[in-house]
């Protein structure tokens, strides 16, 4: 059985030999047969001559450089689709995601499991980032038609049926926990302590966590529309009942004040209701607009891969 360890790359020069070394070394103490699929994903330091020059010295090593920056999740896409393996783990290269996990996946894998998914204990977390984690997974699981289990990220093990199954998935907005959860098979999770980052920082800034949340929110459901519908249908019916109550009370009672600052309460309260219902519209119209454009998700300009596994968009030096 061949084993695809698939690793998106991004500025990654300090670490990524010390990476290589290290599940390399455990991949041969369990005797697989293996390739490394790295992807940069437009670095700007010395990421890809350092790919090139491990390549040479190593054949078990494919790399694939993008022309630019596209993000994780172009990154992840590209490695599967170069991915041949009967089995593909995706880690990242930090060595947050620790290689000696490996043999356990294997061993789950063997048992006849589809999806092995190492989830992360948030020991050694701050207090607030693990409150706001937990919030956050108890008020999206209610609203997206598939379950996101906290601490469960893109460190996984992927059967070759699951890998191709999210290769037909081939929406531009890619939400990768949410399509992972979305393909389904027989699925069971491992845990391992939180590690901590060992050279470099992290690339996840507070700007990027909320917009990559926004797409957890809005990729698997429509129902921030239905609740804009309900929250409009709500604001008519209290209109509707304050206005019977000002005639009501302006028939009986005469008029001791004007109105003015009531209303403009009302105008600006219900102009600001407005401004959010356009935006929730806004990004569902947004991601209609990328899918109809069909632009590819990423462009190649150096690679020693021969052709994907599955077609993909190459554009070769």
């Amino acid at each position: 059985m061949l084993i695809s360890i698939v690793v998106p790359c991004f500025d990654e020069e300090e670490i990524i030999g010390r990476f290589h070394a290290r599940v390399t070394a455990e991949l041969e103490s369990l005797g697989a047969e293996f390739e490394l699929v790295y992807v940069d994903d437009g670095s700007r330091d010395r990421t890809l001559p350092l790919l090139e020059e491990m390549a040479a010295a190593d054949p078990r090593l494919c790399y694939v450089s993008f022309s630019r920056n596209f993000g994780k999740e172009a990154a992840m896409l590209a490695g599967l689709r170069h991915a041949a393996g009967d089995a593909v783990v995706i880690m990242d290269a930090d060595l947050q995601h620790p290689p000696e996990l490996l043999g356990r996946m294997l061993r789950l894998h063997g048992e006849g499991f589809d999806q092995v998914v190492a989830r992360r204990t948030r020991k050694g977390d701050r207090v607030t980032r693990t409150l706001t984690a937990r919030a956050y997974y108890r008020l999206i699981n209610r609203l997206v038609d598939v379950e996101l289990v906290d601490g469960v990220g893109d460190f996984r093990l992927l059967s070759r049926r699951t890998a191709d199954a999210i290769l037909e998935l081939t929406e531009y907005n890619r939400f990768s926990k949410g399509i992972f959860a979305w393909v389904g098979f027989r699925t069971t999770t491992v845990e391992y302590d939180n590690a901590v980052r060992e050279q470099g920082r992290s690339k996840w800034t507070l700007g990027k966590l909320l917009n990559y949340g926004l797409d957890g929110l809005l990729s698997f459901n429509n129902k921030p529309l239905r609740a804009a519908l309900h929250l409009g249908l709500l604001l008519v019916s209290v209109a509707a009942a304050y206005a019977v109550w000002i005639v009501g009370a302006a028939l009986v009672n005469g008029v001791d004040t004007p109105g003015y600052v009531t209303l403009l309460v009302t105008v600006i309260a219900l102009a600001g209701v407005q401004m959010v219902m356009l935006g929730v519209v806004g990004e569902y119209v947004g991601r209609i607009y990328y899918e109809v454009k069909r632009r590819p998700h990423f462009l190649v300009k150096a690679a020693n891969t021969s052709a994907p596994h599955h077609h993909g968009e190459l554009v070769r030096r």
